[in-house]
């Protein structure tokens, strides 16, 4: 993937980023985001919804909760990083590698759900924008439960 990006990217590297910028960047993460997983996490914890694990890295695209005994995988997919239909917001700077960065992630999404599918995992994802709904999030966990 690098390489592909280093391909749209004059001299293979980004051109007049600040050092502010670059700082901003380096500090997301891909794990225990506030506004994505713990929050999740909070909603299952508030309404009792239980027999879940974090990050099973044995998984195919490491759902970020999972309740193995029901084969059912979560995601939680951040507005910006997946290209929300909604939210999302092209940056105006870099524009190839955004589009480039965006439809990889999206692509991955894509084949992680056919990995898990095959293997006879159900999955639900949810939007970083859904999960300021609580009531409905977990609605569609405890149907997908079967609880």
């Amino acid at each position: 993937m690098e390489s592909q990006l280093k391909s749209v990217l004059k001299g293979g590297a980004f051109a007049n980023v600040s050092r502010k910028r670059s700082r901003t960047m380096s500090a997301i993460r891909g794990r225990s985001n506030k506004t994505t997983e713990r929050r999740l996490r909070s909603i299952l914890i508030r309404v009792s919804v239980r027999g879940w694990k974090m990050h099973v890295s044995d998984l195919p695209g490491s759902p970020d909760f999972c309740f193995p005994s029901d084969k059912l995988a979560l995601f939680v997919d951040g507005c910006f990083w997946h290209g929300c239909p909604t939210c999302y917001r092209p940056p105006k700077s870099n524009v190839p590698y955004w589009r480039l960065k965006i439809e990889r992630n999206r692509k991955r999404d894509l084949k992680v759900k056919r990995e898990l599918r095959k293997l006879g995992w159900t999955i639900l994802r949810f939007w970083e924008c859904q999960l300021t709904d609580a009531a409905k999030i977990s609605m569609q966990i405890r149907k997908s439960l079967g609880r």
